[in-house]
């Protein structure tokens, strides 16, 4: 049987994350070209549901997945904002609103949607609590991981090898009820 798995996404770190965990369960991540429409909405999860719905019927399960940066004293800002925000103002203009923050309490989420061959859509997400760092650290990852230090560690994401990210991750998280669904249903 076929296990292989269509991700709708340029996003290299991305595959890198979730690919290690699918293969620990017998999956194979592979990229696809995709048209992705990602609309503007409250959650996450309409996000996602919304790009799978419009991804036209394939003979491959294909997974769609979105995150955001949650900041308790910026009101979970930017949220599902985070890629448009990351664009504009970065990981800098994220620490410059923070300033003045006493609380830098914060939270990844991520959100998976998987279509199924027989168009049917499910939902997997996952989050990590953590804080802001007071200035960017470590190389690694992409995005906001430099200001992002997960609870129980002293690193933020960019400080850490993938297969450490991995322990803590939001993506990490979501991605492995991915695969206990995907699992338990074959």
């Amino acid at each position: 049987m076929d296990k292989t798995i269509l991700i709708a996404t340029k996003n290299r770190y991305k595959i890198q994350e979730m690919a290690p965990i699918l293969e620990t369960y017998g999956y194979k991540l592979q990229p696809a070209d995709l048209p992705k429409i990602e609309i503007q909405a409250d959650t996450l999860q309409e996000i996602v549901a919304y790009a799978a719905r419009h991804i036209p019927a394939l003979d491959k399960p294909v997974i769609i997945e979105d995150a955001g940066l949650f900041v308790k004293a910026l009101k979970g800002f930017p949220g599902p904002y985070s890629h448009y925000v990351y664009q504009t103002i970065g990981c800098k203009g994220i620490l410059q609103l923070l300033q003045q923050a006493t609380d830098r309490t914060a939270v990844f989420q991520s959100a998976i949607a998987l279509k199924t061959p027989t168009g049917d859509t499910y939902i997997f997400t996952g989050e990590t609590m953590g804080k802001i760092t007071a200035e960017p650290r470590g190389t690694g990852g992409f995005g906001f991981d430099p200001i992002f230090q997960p609870q129980g560690t002293d690193k933020t994401y960019a400080e850490m090898t993938l297969q450490e990210k991995n322990l803590y991750s939001h993506r990490a998280k979501a991605t492995k009820k991915l695969a206990e669904f995907l699992t338990a249903k074959s």
